[in-house]
């Protein structure tokens, strides 16, 4: 909608109205004189306009840096407000650390983290999956194949993300044995954050492709001369990613409070519907970029978005809960933070597995969706209507058996397409070459 405005200049103009209010109560200090739906009203207003900035950022970037390296910008921006609820969480736990509030707190931090992790995956991806194979109907989107049987039609993927779904894998892969040290620790910050130094090394060293023909804002912000041309990319960078900041926070606790009325557990709440919130941004662009045919470019944000979460987010919760002990340690968690990482690993273990051959059908979002839906539905069931620490029990219970089912199907998948799997890590060795030889072009695509 904003795309079609008469002028480039309209839309940017439109955004920035936006934020305005937002930016007001957050100048005067007001916010906590407005009521939730208020607070929500004008954070998420503001959040929605920043998202256009943000997308309008990302796709002007492309014509001076490489692309995966643009989206992987997006990405941390997109979900800084979720990096800073879960530090708050850590902090916490680490300043109060070996007491109830501390264990309390450092449970929290883990299950926004994992709740964060899931709802990218079984909601993002398998959304804008079936988003982008119904906007085929009306767009000449030609990443979209149609195809007969049922739930056959797919989404087809760039093959040029083989070095972000590799490092993806290794991440989760190693996201199995966290539970087993008894908590997270400055080890598996080493090892998750090396992980994404790597892959940002790597693509950083790629070459700038031939951008696609773009039209409105970033078309717009594209005819600029160099450094003008850079200097709008950082001012959009910059000011979108303030109002994600200051202004998702307030979106999730709005969110929260208006929650706890209505009878949802703040546990629960804390879990799925913060995260959901965080990670509004990021959904809000992927959906502008698939509107406008360009679903590749959104996958690449989904998929950039979920490496860095499941990298650094995990090692920053270690980090800050050091900084608040004073020394080095180990965030805890209870069993049942041991049984939602291992959930949240599998899940990532599955779409991975989908991933693979480079497309998303119909029918693979559909069960993405309805396994990531039916367990918060089971587990909201057992909260509701069945005391406490047997409704734990039974969840805990819930998440083993969801787990077990994710390695299956993830696995059969595997084993399907090994193929496929050795295509992905010898394209991602190659590019790793390139990059350490300091080559410029890239590696040829297997058909």
């Amino acid at each position: 909608m904003l795309g079609r405005l008469r002028h480039p200049l309209s839309a940017v103009g439109a955004t920035t109205a936006l934020t305005l209010p937002w930016v007001y109560v957050w100048a005067t200090g007001s916010a906590h004189s407005l009521g939730d739906l208020q607070t929500v009203a004008v954070s998420g207003i503001a959040v929605l306009g920043a998202s256009f900035m943000l997308a309008w950022a990302a796709e002007t970037a492309e014509e001076d840096v490489p692309r995966a390296f643009a989206l992987a910008v997006l990405a941390v921006l997109a979900v800084a407000p979720e990096y800073a609820v879960d530090a708050l969480y850590a902090w916490t736990a680490g300043a109060n650390a070996g007491t109830p509030a501390g264990r309390e707190a450092a449970n929290l931090a883990v299950a926004n983290m994992t709740g964060a992790n899931r709802i990218l995956i079984g909601l993002g991806w398998s959304a804008i999956a079936l988003f982008t194979v119904y906007r085929a109907g009306s767009s000449a989107d030609p990443a979209v194949r149609k195809e007969s049987g049922f739930l056959a039609s797919h989404v087809e993927l760039d093959r040029d993300i083989a070095t972000e779904i590799t490092f993806l894998l290794a991440a989760t892969a190693y996201a199995f044995f966290v539970p087993l040290g008894n908590g997270i620790g400055i080890t598996d910050t080493i090892v998750l954050v090396g992980l994404y130094v790597t892959y940002i090394a790597i693509i950083i060293r790629g070459e700038v492709e031939e951008t696609e023909e773009q039209v409105g804002v970033p078309a717009y912000f594209q005819s600029f001369p160099k450094w003008p041309r850079i200097a709008t990319v950082l001012l959009l960078f910059g000011y979108s990613g303030f109002m994600i900041y200051t202004a998702v926070h307030p979106f999730a606790e709005g969110l929260e409070h208006l929650g706890t009325s209505l009878g949802i557990p703040p546990f629960f709440m804390i879990q799925w519907i913060a995260p959901l919130a965080s990670e509004s941004p990021e959904l809000i662009v992927v959906a502008y970029l698939v509107n406008k045919a360009r679903s590749t470019a959104g996958f690449n944000a989904l998929i950039s978005s979920k490496l860095n979460q499941w990298t650094l987010l995990i090692g920053t919760l270690a980090v800050v809960y050091s900084i608040a002990v004073g020394a080095i340690g180990t965030l805890p968690f209870d069993e049942k933070q041991t049984a939602e990482i291992w959930i949240t690993a599998a899940q990532s273990f599955f779409a991975i597995g989908i991933l693979t051959n480079f497309e998303i059908s119909v029918r693979e979002a559909v069960t993405l969706l309805f396994l990531f839906v039916s367990q918060i539905v089971i587990e909201f069931y057992f909260i509701q209507t069945i005391p406490e620490p047997r409704a734990t029990e039974l969840s805990i219970l819930v998440l083993y058996a969801y787990t077990v089912v994710y390695l299956v199907l993830g696995a059969a998948l595997f084993a399907k397409r090994r193929d496929e799997l050795r295509w992905l890590f010898g394209k991602t060795a190659t590019n790793a070459r390139q990059a350490i030889n300091g080559q410029s072009g890239q590696p040829e695509h297997a058909d």
